[in-house]
């Protein structure tokens, strides 16, 4: 086995970027060589789609299949573009059938047809009974490969089929027990069947099972996975017949991608559905613009309202100093209550019929905060200028943030209720509704105070 002289990942990186340059594969061969796996992906999430082909190329088989298995469904995606097609069978074939649904969403549908039909007809029928299921369904995640127990079985015949079937299972530190219909009756740990004596009968070890219905969706069974704290999380149809198994990898995965949407969501763009430096520009400038053009549209809400007490500000010029002000306290205030209950609704803290109790509390707390920086804002505008502005500048920020905590809390709740995403229902909103309705407390309170 040929040697290569340690070197560090920034070594790599940079001898890598020399070798794509010079087009010179053994010079990338070598480059990749001392790396792991999760250092290959990092070093080819960060090249342009031509280049990971290239450099993919050049990768050990059985190192290329557990990199390929390791990247995002929309670069597998890209990387099948850029590979023969006889390569790309021979990689898929080796992919779990779950895994390969992900990448199939991923491609064009004559592409995806040819490799579903090079499978095997044993693979092509997993990956088949995964693919039957709709798009955000737990059953389009869950893996239909799997080992079963039977209650009437003995510890010693479970551990025989644990053994004949150790290739094919996604995962057996947790066995299903099923009955001769595969309903789902039990679950037993792998360490039991090892602790157990062998002639022991698995009816004597097992444990009630949770587990959860194919059809409902998938970030939802990924939570119910983690806060049961189990490994592996059966998957049932409505008849409750097992029907595959939701890994806990898998379930964290469901639950990273749903944070990172929710995330990007919550700041006012799309989701880029892979790493920033392998994303086009023109894809980046898509997940952003339509975000920015209904908050452009939305405020001119806010600008109506100006318009409306054009008078009012001619009168009082000291006024338009504290619009920024305002505006950007409701909106954070608002945001920061939709972020909190966006959150919750996600880990089932709330439901939408706790909406009232919901409102209660925020409404609570806007006050709160609204009194403490309606203070301070009392003070400062009262020194700086005169008291009766340092009045309207108190009373103001106390209705302003009243009633962005209020609007905010709400906004996630009513989402959810009409099935939409609750990140993505509340921000427009808050960014336009607060805005604007903070600017009509402000002139309303502003008119009645100084008597314009």
């Amino acid at each position: 086995m040929i040697k290569y002289p340690v070197q560090t990942f920034e070594d790599s990186a940079e001898l890598l970027t020399k070798a794509l340059a010079a087009n010179n594969l053994a010079a990338i061969s070598r480059a990749l060589q001392p790396l792991n796996v999760t250092e290959t992906l990092e070093q080819l999430e960060r090249l342009s789609t031509i280049e990971r082909a290239l450099a993919y190329r050049t990768l050990p088989k059985d190192r290329a299949v557990e990199v390929f298995e390791g990247l995002d469904a929309a670069l597998q995606a890209d990387l099948v573009a850029g590979l023969q097609e006889a390569d790309v069978a021979e990689v898929f074939a080796e992919l779990s059938p779950d895994d390969r649904v992900a990448l199939l969403d991923e491609l064009p549908a004559s592409v995806a047809h040819r490799l579903i039909s090079g499978l095997d007809e044993h693979q092509r029928a997993l990956t088949s009974t995964v693919l039957g299921y709709p798009q955000g369904a737990v059953g389009r995640f869950m893996s239909p490969q799997f080992v079963t127990t039977h209650p009437h079985l003995s510890v010693a015949q479970t551990f025989a089929r644990v053994r004949t079937q150790l290739d094919e299972a996604e995962s057996v530190y947790t066995i299903p027990v099923t009955d001769a219909g595969r309903h789902l009756v039990g679950v037993v740990s792998l360490r039991e069947v090892l602790r157990a004596d062998d002639a022991a009968l698995i009816a004597d070890i097992m444990k009630d099972p949770l587990s959860f219905p194919a059809t409902k969706g998938a970030e939802e069974a990924a939570r119910y996975c983690a806060d049961a704290k189990v490994l592996v999380l059966p998957i049932v149809d409505a008849e409750e017949r097992l029907v595959g198994i939701l890994t806990v990898d898998d379930a964290l995965r469901i639950l990273e991608d749903a944070e990172t949407e929710d995330a990007a969501r919550a700041g006012g763009t799309e989701p880029l559905r892979r790493p920033y430096l392998a994303t086009p520009v023109s894809s980046i400038v898509r997940a952003r613009v339509v975000w920015l053009l209904v908050l452009a549209v939305g405020a001119t809400l806010t600008v109506q309202v100006i318009g409306a007490f054009e008078a009012t500000l001619e009168q009082q010029v000291v006024l338009s100093l504290f619009i920024p002000l305002l505006i950007g306290t409701g909106g954070n205030t608002g945001n920061q209550a939709a972020t909190t209950i966006t959150r919750a609704l996600a880990l089932g803290d709330v439901r939408p019929q706790d909406v009232f109790k919901v409102i209660a509390r925020e409404v609570r707390v806007g006050a709160f905060l609204g009194l403490l920086l309606g203070t301070l804002g009392f003070t400062i505008a009262s020194l700086a200028f005169t008291v009766p502005m340092g009045l309207v500048i108190g009373l103001t920020l106390l209705g302003v943030c009243t009633m962005a905590a209020s609007i905010g809390g709400l906004m996630p709740l009513l989402g959810k209720a009409v099935r939409a995403d609750p990140a993505v229902f509340s921000n427009p909103f808050i960014s336009t509704f607060v805005d604007a309705a903070g600017l009509v407390i402000y002139f309303l309170i502003a008119t009645a105070i100084l008597g314009l």
